[in-house]
């Protein structure tokens, strides 16, 4: 059988915050406990808040720069530039994966330096507290380039089998490399 239910009530994440404190404290006031086999999903948001992931937005261009390997498009959009860029953790999205939505006036969030390292620490945590065998999902919402709509996808896990579909083929479709400019790449799971 599958649940899902989100806790309510975490407070506003700082950095050095404890979040496996704050995720078994949500619980506690819903009146449930983690159990072996329990897959706890964590925004993004709150690891960065937590890790001190934090800029001040004046310096948005120079942690753009930071995060980015490579352009994959830009396009002006009535005076406000969108750019679809390649971040360091090979995620393909908007803005390279900085937000400031959420977050105190006047500061953006940068993704955390290894989501999966992440997940790691808080599941460890969260076992230690539990005694129970609970796995990590770290989360970050993406859009879609161009169009509306939004997206969750898992950045980083520990805890769950995981799997990477890199390098490999549609039965129909056999995955090809990208070339530098992006001709010739097939569309591939990640």
């Amino acid at each position: 059988m599958l649940s899902i239910w989100a806790p309510s009530g975490i407070t506003e994440v700082n950095a050095g915050d404890d979040l496996a404190a704050l995720v078994l404290e949500a619980c506690a006031r819903e009146g449930t406990s983690l159990e072996s086999g329990d897959i706890v999903i964590v925004t993004s948001k709150i690891v960065s808040k937590a890790e001190g992931r934090v800029r001040p937005q004046i310096e948005r261009e120079a942690a753009f720069a930071e995060e980015t390997v490579r352009v994959v498009a830009a396009r002006d959009r009535g005076g406000s530039l969108t750019r679809i860029v390649e971040n360091r953790l090979g995620i393909v999205g908007a803005a390279a994966g900085i937000d400031a939505s959420n977050t105190a006036p006047g500061t953006v969030l940068l993704l955390s330096l290894d989501p999966d390292a992440s997940a790691r620490a808080l599941a460890a945590a969260l076992r230690a507290a539990t005694g129970q065998q609970v796995g990590v999902i770290l989360s970050d919402t993406l859009g879609r380039p161009w169009r509306d709509g939004q997206t969750d996808v898992a950045i980083g896990a520990a805890g769950i089998q995981v799997f990477d579909f890199v390098a490999t083929s549609d039965h129909f479709l056999p995955w090809r490399p990208p070339t530098a400019d992006g001709a010739g790449a097939t569309p591939r799971s990640r």
